[in-house]
C-alpha cells in the first residue's frame, strides 16, 4: 500500500477531529463548516470550531433563554436575537474568565481571532439570507498593539549550533541520546535558521523533496501550496552530513518517506522540534527564550538587512500579504531609515 503523504494524513486527522467538534454544536453550524471547506484550511477550520464552542458556552452560561436549552437545541433563529452589544460583552468576558476551575486569559490576538471566526460565521449565514441581522460586523476589532520581534544576532546563532554540535552543556544522560541525535538536530536547526520555513512545513518533508543538485526543498505552504525554497552551502553541508545517517535508518511503517526521523524511527513532531530548539537554547548562557518560530524571524531579519527587499523577504516566508510582512519588520525598517541621513550632506567639508 502507497504510503500517505504527510499533509494528506495531516488533514485526514484534522477532518475527523473537526467532526467530533461540530457534534457538540448546534447542527445548522455543520452547513456552515461545509461552505467554508474550498477557501479554509483543516486547522482553520477546527481554531473557528473551538472559538464557535467558546461563544456558544458563553451564550449558555449567561443568558437565560439559552440557559434552559442544550446547546445543540439553539435555533438558527438566535443569532438574530444577538446584538452587537452582546458580542462586546462576550468579548470583555473572554479577557478573564474561569472555566473547570481553571482561570484563562485572552490578550489582543487571542480577542480578535475570535471575533474574526464570529464575523466570518455570521457572514456565511447573512449572506446566504438565512438570518436577517449581522451585528458581528458592526462590532471594532481590537487593536493590536506591535510586540518587540525575538531573534537572534550572528553571535548567538553560532552559540547556538556549536551548543548542538558539541552538546557538552548537556546532562549524562542527554549526551547519550545526542550521539545518536547530533547529525539531526544540527541539520534541522541549520535548515530552519537558513530557509526561514515553518516547522510545520519542516516535519513534512520527505526524502525526495530535498534536491541536491539544485539546493532546494518542496514544501506545502499553509493553504496547500507547493513552493521550492532554496538554501546555502551551510545547510547543504550539514543536510548531506544527515542524510549519510538517514539512509542507513530503519524507519516504522508508514514513516519510510520522512526526512526528518524521531529516536522510535517515525516522522519526528513538531512538539519534539519545539522541545529540540528549547533545550539546546536553555543551554546557551544569556540566549534569549527561542522557539522554532523565533528562528524564522532570525531568518527574515538577516535576508531584509542584507537586500532591503520586503517583497522577496514576503515570498521566501510565505507571506500572502506583504503588509504582515512590513508589519514584523518595521523596527528595521526605521533602521534603515535611521541610516538614510548619514548619506546625503548639504555642505561638503
Amino acid at each position: 500500500m502507497k504510503e500517505k503523504a504527510y499533509y494528506e494524513d495531516v488533514n485526514i486527522k484534522n477532518e475527523l477531529h473537526l467532526r467530533e467538534l461540530i457534534a457538540e454544536l448546534p447542527p445548522y453550524c455543520k452547513q456552515f463548516f461545509i461552505g467554508i471547506e474550498p477557501n479554509t484550511s483543516s486547522r482553520t477550520r477546527i481554531a473557528y470550531a473551538y472559538d464557535l464552542i467558546c461563544f456558544f458556552d458563553y451564550l449558555h452560561q449567561n443568558n437565560p433563554i439559552c440557559r434552559k436549552m442544550e446547546i445543540r437545541e439553539f435555533p438558527l433563529s438566535l443569532l438574530d436575537q444577538i446584538t452587537p452589544l452582546d458580542i462586546e460583552e462576550y468579548l470583555y468576558h473572554l479577557k478573564v474568565y474561569e472555566k473547570d476551575g481553571k482561570a484563562h486569559t485572552n490578550e489582543e490576538r487571542g480577542l480578535k481571532r475570535k471575533l474574526a471566526s464570529l464575523r466570518t460565521f455570521y457572514n456565511y449565514f447573512f449572506k446566504n439570507e438565512l438570518i436577517d441581522t449581522n451585528p458581528a460586523v458592526k462590532v471594532d476589532m481590537p487593536k493590536i498593539h506591535d510586540k518587540t520581534i525575538v531573534r537572534l544576532d550572528v553571535d548567538e546563532i553560532a552559540m547556538l549550533l556549536d551548543e548542538v554540535e558539541s552538546g557538552e552543556s548537556l546532562s549524562t544522560r542527554q549526551q547519550k541520546y545526542h550521539e545518536r541525535t547530533k547529525r539531526r538536530d544540527l541539520a534541522l536547526l541549520t535548515l530552519l535558521l537558513g530557509t526561514g520555513i515553518r516547522v510545520s512545513e519542516c516535519v513534512g518533508l520527505d526524502l525526495n523533496d530535498v534536491d541536491f543538485k539544485n539546493n532546494g526543498i518542496k514544501i506545502h505552504r499553509k493553504g496547500g501550496a507547493e513552493v521550492i525554497v532554496y538554501f546555502g552551502e551551510e545547510v547543504r553541508e550539514t543536510l548531506l552530513s544527515y542524510m549519510e545517517e538517514r539512509n542507513d535508518a530503519s524507519p516504522a511503517p508508514g514513516h519510510t518517506n520522512a526526512l526528518f526521523l524521531s529516536l522510535q524511527n517515525k516522522r519526528i513532531s513538531v512538539r519534539a522540534v519545539e522541545n529540540l530548539v528549547k533545550k539546546y537554547s536553555r543551554l546557551v548562557t544569556n540566549l534569549k527564550n527561542i522557539t522554532p518560530h523565533k528562528l524564522r524571524s532570525t531568518y527574515g531579519t538577516s535576508l531584509y538587512r542584507e537586500t532591503g527587499d520586503i517583497y522577496l523577504v514576503a515570498d521566501v516566508l510565505g507571506h500572502k500579504d506583504v503588509n504582515t510582512t512590513r508589519k514584523h519588520y518595521a523596527a528595521i525598517e526605521d533602521d534603515r531609515r535611521r541610516e538614510a541621513a548619514k548619506y546625503v550632506h548639504l555642505r561638503q567639508d
